[in-house]
């Protein structure tokens, strides 16, 4: 007997009801009490049809991520999934929640289904470097046609009732109980003395031309590999007998499986559910944030007050003139629109928002009633230590005062305060309202339970929240500067920004850095030039003025319509600037370099190693708690490919040795830049790797 599976009978049907909470993962014991309970139905004498239902919130939510990299344990997923379609009882699937991954197989393995309005389904497996391994891509298709069969696979998402009942996937949607409609829809099938109806048997759908969807399926997904190999086991469902189809499929899930591209993206899986969740915040309660003030309309002030309104948060928003406030407006307006626009929210929510939840003003005091204030404005530590000043003076005590800084001292702002305790750094990326990171920056006075509210709040705003600590750049930025100063120093040594940006957008990233530049404005970049620059450049460093020679110009990338490319004929038409390489020539000349060539492969690995030599600084000098906390924030911040599971699993599939010895390499011709972070020296020596640590807790 299962205590998984609880088993009943109503006159000719039995019921099989899933008890797995939170969300009926299909863990082992769970797929050994379906095979069970399917034994026991076709025994019972004068049962006719086995009704399969899921207890709580879901059908079923797919496999269970306890068992990720362990050895498979029989009964394996596809061969229950086979017996099920193979009863000679006909059985119905009852749909409510979600049937992700192998849920959904487990349905289609059904021979009828039905499911509530507000039901969804999907197969997400390419999110993990994989396909639908239990028959997905067999049977799908056979249900949609190819091609929307393909979308569904190949982008992971999730189908609503609605869309899967137009595409056959559901048969019927019935509001209701999902226990009762399926008893219901079970006997009514029987009434009417329908017949088994197996997918497998269906005919196979149309072919269309697979080589071309394989190539252009592969450039849409930026080098992972696993959405183009939906499309060959869609092919074998097409070309193939369905069980030599389902072969295929298999092998192909196999081979996926013993990929660096499947381990990054379960590393990426579990350390996105790990990220927020942080020992010392255990039991800490959180101060209740119902209400916040954000300071500065610009776009990244907009985007930050348009996230906590979308989230039900009212907002103040304060700016300096009423004429900055009224444009402000139209930043949230616009942003809302947007949201409205993709079906986010109601018309009637837009209204609410814009007439009741949102406040603009020009006054310090209105902000006194607020439990959390966020500033956003000019990244000048005192045009910021002004802001806190009056924050002080108008904030009600327990208020939280956050800085969305991108780079400066979180202790030296919250040092302008008389309650250092209720600072802290907030560091959203632009646009805030989209963007999915949030560096949560802990200063040296900051009370963990305004950490612990930081946290809930970018749960509520649908972040990844990453620990930080302070330093310049704190994780994010600060790993950046480096990778960024490495790809000026190739730049300097021969290599052209069209040529790192090509290669980097080979290797994954959706923009290469000097294309990321133009888009967030040159500008950006020559305020923290000239801010490090003022306070002293170490004499060893090599320094770079050709970019600043186009700021001076009023080239500040997509804004102003030039910047390391000419946007003349719009964002998406890059063409590459002409004055930028004679500026670039000019330079070498100047530093008599002469110039040589870079491979792709050189630019990447030499990009890649300041990357990871940096993050293996940030991790040793504890500004981020664990590696895993970098992955994050550099996969949901700055666009590194997730495939790859973020620079240091990247770097531990690479093997650590190797990256140190390039690294020691690079520092015979620049030892100040090329200095090896001692713990990469140490995680070799002892040959262990970055993910032990993140093990560590």
């Amino acid at each position: 007997m299962s205590d998984k599976i609880a088993y009943a009978r109503h006159g000719e049907v039995a019921v099989l009801t899933v008890q797995n909470p939170p969300v009926n993962a299909l863990s082992q014991a769970v797929r050994q009490g379906l095979w069970d309970m399917m034994d026991r139905a076709e025994a019972d004498i004068g049962v006719r049809a086995v009704l399969i239902v899921g207890e709580g919130r879901a059908f079923f939510a797919g496999a269970d991520i306890t068992e990720f990299g362990k050895p498979p344990l029989q009964p394996h997923l596809p061969d229950l999934i086979n017996r099920i379609e193979a009863s000679p009882l006909l059985v119905v699937a009852s749909m409510h929640g979600v049937s992700l991954g192998g849920g959904l197989e487990v349905a289609l393995g059904c021979h009828y289904r039905i499911a509530v309005p507000s039901a969804r389904v999907g197969l997400p497996e390419v999110h993990l470097g994989l396909l639908p391994g239990a028959g997905g891509t067999q049977r799908l298709p056979r249900l949609s046609g190819v091609e929307p069969a393909l979308e569904v696979m190949t982008t992971g998402r999730h189908v609503g009732a609605k869309e899967a009942h137009d595409l056959g996937i559901i048969d019927v949607i019935q509001e209701g109980d999902p226990a009762e409609n399926g008893l219901a829809y079970a006997q009514k099938l029987l009434a009417k003395d329908a017949p088994r109806r197996p997918v497998s048997g269906m005919p196979a759908p149309a072919p269309i031309d697979w080589d071309a969807t394989f190539e252009a399926t592969l450039a849409r997904s930026k080098g992972q590999i696993s959405p183009a190999w939906c499309v060959r086991a869609v092919q074998a469902s097409v070309e193939k007998l369905f069980a030599e189809g389902l072969k295929a499929e298999r092998q192909i899930f196999y081979d996926l499986m013993q990929t660096d591209q499947r381990e990054g993206m379960i590393h990426a899986f579990f350390s996105e559910r790990q990220v927020s969740n942080l020992p010392e915040l255990k039991g800490v309660a959180t101060r209740g944030v119902n209400a916040i003030g954000v300071i500065g309309g610009g776009t990244m002030g907009a985007g930050i007050a348009t996230a906590a309104l979308l989230s039900g948060l009212p907002v103040t928003m304060l700016d300096m003139t009423a004429e900055a406030g009224m444009a402000a407006r139209k930043r949230i307006e616009g942003n809302l629109s947007g949201a409205l626009k993709r079906g986010k929210i109601s018309a009637e929510d837009h209204e609410n928002i814009l007439t009741k939840a949102l406040s603009i003003t020009t006054s310090y005091d209105d902000l006194s009633e607020v439990d959390l204030v966020i500033e956003a404005v000019f990244e000048d530590m005192d045009v910021k230590k002004k802001v806190f000043a009056e924050l002080d003076r108008v904030c009600r005590p327990g208020a939280i005062l956050a800085s969305n800084t991108s780079y400066l001292d979180i202790n030296e702002i919250s040092a302008t305060t008389k309650r250092p305790k209720d600072v802290i750094g907030l560091h959203f990326f632009s646009p805030a309202h989209v963007m999915k990171l949030l560096e949560i920056v802990v200063a040296e006075k900051t009370e963990l339970d305004v950490v612990a509210t930081s946290f809930e709040l970018g749960k509520r705003l649908g972040k990844i929240s990453v620990r930080a600590g302070v330093c310049d750049g704190f994780i994010g930025n600060r790993i950046l500067s480096t990778y960024r100063t490495a790809a000026d120093h190739m730049i300097l040594d021969g290599a052209s920004p069209y040529e790192i940006d090509t290669a980097l957008e080979r290797f994954g990233f959706a923009m290469g850095p000097f294309a990321v530049a133009d888009l967030a404005g040159l500008d950006i970049g020559w305020a923290v030039r000239k801010r490090k620059r003022a306070e002293g450049l170490d004499p060893r460093a090599r320094d770079a003025s050709y970019a600043d020679k186009l700021c001076e110009a009023g080239h500040f990338g997509q804004k102003t319509g030039k910047g390391y490319y000419d946007y003349a004929a719009g964002a998406k038409a890059r063409v590459p600037n002409p004055d930028v390489m004679p500026l670039i020539e000019a330079e070498r000349a100047a530093h008599g370099i002469t110039p040589r060539a870079f491979t792709g492969d050189e630019i990447v690995r030499r990009y890649m190693a300041a990357m990871v030599n940096e993050a293996a600084k940030v991790v040793g000098e504890g500004i981020a708690r664990r590696p895993l906390d970098v992955d994050m924030t550099l996969i949901f911040g700055y666009g590194f490919p997730r495939y790859r599971g973020g620079p240091l699993k990247w770097a531990d599939m690479q093997g650590l040795g190797g990256l140190l010895d390039d690294i020691k390499s690079y520092a015979q011709t620049d030892p100040y830049f090329w200095t090896a972070a001692p713990l990469l020296e140490q995680l070799v020596a002892e040959n262990r790797t970055f993910d032990d640590l993140n093990k560590k807790g």
